[in-house]
């Protein structure tokens, strides 16, 4: 069993930055991907972003270049670094991390106003 906790979010105007961290707890040794996908109201829920255990990252096209994800060297913590955010970009974000198994976080609110 893996727990999520997230932190950050918040409001923000367009072209400002805020910063998402999550929290892995369990068992965590079993992680192999971590990441973050967002549901905006009236959409299905979407890739933001994903890293690997081995550092190899994945991003949506529509972040690329304004998104970045990382990890803490002890892979216990997850960031994504949203910066130049847009209205569109509002959502709600989901901590997301897998083992043979899928485990999500309970989102955070990012809003984006214009």
């Amino acid at each position: 069993q893996v727990q999520l906790v997230e932190s950050g979010g918040g409001l923000v105007q367009a072209g400002g930055s805020l910063g998402l961290s999550c929290a892995a707890s369990g068992s965590i040794g079993s992680i192999n991907t971590m990441g973050w996908y967002r549901q905006a109201p009236g959409k299905q829920r979407e890739l933001v972003a994903l890293i690997t255990s081995g550092g190899s990252t994945n991003y949506a096209d529509s972040v690329k270049g304004r998104f970045t994800i990382s990890t803490d060297n002890t892979k216990k913590t997850v960031y994504l670094q949203m910066n130049s955010l847009k209205p569109e970009d509002t959502a709600v974000y989901y901590c997301y991390a897998s083992t043979f198994r899928k485990y999500w976080g309970q989102g955070t609110q990012v809003t984006v106003s214009s």
